[in-house]
């Protein structure tokens, strides 16, 4: 019997893609990130056909943009699910890594993130450009602007969401099952509160004034860079979901952890680029 069929059977039937040629130490083969991130692309292709939709002279029809943004949805949704199945569920579910499964896989988050910098960078660069050029105006902000209390509240709540998840993490290293869970379960409620506080700035913005992404460059840029850190916190709240779960049984200790490290990690990661972007994006409006 080969690797392949070996793992297929381990798998339930289900054959993963180059098996024999998977690296140790990376969790299970698997199609399901890709067709996560190919949901997720097509969520800001959605975005842009809208953006077409609304022109004197529409390229596409806003029929077209909602179909393709649903659509994009449902498959980031699928991918979703499939993907934190696969990594958290099947097998993985019940067992733990070794050290040096552990080294590795907050290695591949680092570097993962390395690709979130470049994702974000190309965003704000983008910003920079408007920003700069001769496009910008301050009519193109909404009315009001952007700098209300709401956005210094989530503020402070993001950052004290990443100070509870680092305590908490200290107290499972210590061994201090409960307060380990009372403070993973505080940043969980901090982090879908935050999440309300923006679906509420985007209901304020676009339902009571009527500022959408398509009216203009600060909007794109706006609503693109808000949403898909939105997206991020949205995804880090599910996965400490799935972390909490997890640490309602029992399944981490002092000496097995290296999913609450990778999870913080990329927690701590959401925090920082949410900062530098109510500085740049918020702030700056009202300051430069």
């Amino acid at each position: 019997m080969t690797v392949a069929e070996d793992s297929a059977e381990d798998h339930g039937g289900h054959h993963l893609p180059a098996v024999e040629d998977w690296p140790q130490g990376f969790g299970e083969a698997s199609w399901w990130p890709f067709i996560t991130a190919a949901g997720a692309a097509g969520i800001y292709l959605g975005a842009a056909l809208f953006v077409l939709s609304m022109a004197e002279e529409p390229l596409v029809s806003s029929m077209v943009a909602g179909a393709t943004t649903v659509g994009s949805v449902g498959l980031f949704l699928v991918g979703l699910y499939g993907w934190l199945y696969h990594a958290f569920v099947v097998n993985f579910w019940e067992g733990g890594t070794d050290r040096h499964s552990d080294r590795t896989l907050r290695f591949a988050m680092l570097l993962f993130l390395v690709t979130e910098v470049a994702t974000f960078g190309a965003g704000f660069v983008y910003y920079f450009f408007i920003r700069g050029g001769a496009v910008w105006s301050a009519d193109l902000l909404p009315h009001g602007g952007v700098t209300g209390p709401l956005v210094f509240v989530n503020t402070v709540i993001l950052i004290i969401s990443s100070i509870t998840l680092h305590y908490s993490h200290v107290a499972l290293r210590k061994n201090d099952r409960q307060r380990y869970i009372n403070l993973l379960a505080a940043t969980l409620l901090l982090g879908i509160v935050f999440i309300g506080g923006q679906v509420y700035e985007y209901y304020e913005f676009i339902v009571h004034e009527g500022y959408t992404i398509a009216e203009g460059a600060y909007a794109s840029a706006f609503y693109g860079l808000t949403g898909l850190h939105g997206l991020h916190v949205s995804m880090g709240a599910v996965l400490l979901g799935i972390v909490f779960v997890r640490s309602l049984y029992g399944q981490y200790s002092s000496d097995r952890h290296t999913s609450v490290s990778t999870v913080s990690m990329y927690w701590h990661f959401v925090d920082v680029v949410w900062v530098f972007l109510v500085v740049v994006l918020y702030v700056g409006t009202a300051v430069f």
